[in-house]
């Protein structure tokens, strides 16, 4: 597909000889680490530049939802799990999956057996903790397909709205925590826990599938032709980066780390980090497998409720499309 020069990147041909890179915005859904390793990976190494692109990495956290920054136009494509995709999708953001480079999720749950559970029939009458802003979807999902209330009432389970960290874990104010297999899992056992001390709850094998970190877009771009070569060649660029950290997972390590502008994250954590994350990649090409949309769908249909927001009826319209990675891949 032929690029066209305009405005900014003709001067820069005219003034250089040479065609100007096209810039994109990515937005993470979290802060600098290694569950976005591959971005980092591409730019670092050069693919990005190989595929004639800029990209500005914008780093996550817990006041930015990616759904709202590109409504807002303050990026061209968003990281972000398929629930909270669908969701916004069903209340007027026309989210598009293009990619899904994790094939597996890592979302899970883990408990204390010293507090009384050891499986999810110890679940009545205990305080779970749930994290928010999205991530809520897949719990009540679960809690939904055991028939257990949400409500704090008799039979059924507290929800406890848990900060992004594992204190309420350490501080027995919750006998189970909301862990991603890639960090806060880690984070427990670096704060003492012996995995047998644990009984630790695998979404996925709970039978819930959600899709966690997939690449979208507004539905609206994908019109234009200018902008689906550019989401080729960035797809491209990042599966290739994906493969690479897979494959050299220390050097990703350290990519990540050299990225981090805030100074906190350890080569220590980011080497965990990574070898977890490349478990949740592997096996996959960036294409999304269709069967894992529609058990993500069952899974949020099966959980329509006044406290699961996520869904209420299938999606409509053109919810994902393979027609970027059927050319990235080519």
């Amino acid at each position: 597909m032929k690029r066209i020069l305009t405005g900014a990147a003709a001067l820069a041909f005219v003034a250089t000889g040479a065609l100007a890179n096209d810039s994109l915005r990515l937005q993470l859904k979290w802060v600098t680490q290694a569950q976005f390793a591959g971005y980092y990976v591409a730019e670092a190494m050069g693919y990005y530049d190989e595929e004639g692109l800029d990209v500005t990495i914008l780093p996550g956290g817990p006041d930015i939802a990616p759904e709202q920054v590109i409504a807002g136009g303050g990026a061209d494509v968003i990281t972000t799990w398929m629930p909270a995709g669908l969701a916004a999708r069903e209340r007027g953001v026309p989210l598009v999956n293009i990619a899904q480079p994790f094939k597996n999720g890592g979302l899970s749950m883990v408990c204390r057996k010293d507090m009384g559970v050891e499986s999810t029939a110890d679940f009545p009458g205990k305080t779970l903790g749930v994290w928010f802003y999205g991530n809520e979807y897949p719990f009540y999902a679960w809690m939904a397909s055991m028939g257990l209330a949400t409500d704090g009432s008799d039979g059924g389970v507290t929800v406890l709205k848990q900060a992004f960290d594992v204190e309420a874990l350490i501080k027995g104010e919750a006998p189970c925590i909301s862990v991603m297999t890639y960090n806060e899992y880690g984070q427990v056992l670096d704060a003492g826990f012996a995995p047998e001390d644990l009984t630790f709850f695998s979404y996925r094998d709970q039978g819930v599938t959600v899709l966690e970190d997939g690449l979208y877009v507004m539905e609206d771009r994908l019109n234009d032709p200018v902008f689906v070569d550019e989401m080729v060649r960035f797809v491209r660029a990042s599966m290739k980066g994906w493969k690479y950290a897979e494959d050299h997972q220390a050097e990703a390590a350290q990519i990540v780390v050299d990225a981090d502008q805030t100074g906190l994250q350890t080569i220590e954590h980011q080497t965990y980090m990574m070898g977890e994350i490349a478990k949740l990649t592997a096996g996959g090409n960036g294409a999304l497998d269709p069967a894992d949309y529609d058990a993500t769908v069952a899974s949020l249909l099966a959980a329509v409720s006044p406290e699961n927001p996520a869904i209420t009826h299938a999606p409509e319209g053109m919810a994902w499309t393979h027609a970027i990675t059927d050319l990235a891949l080519q």
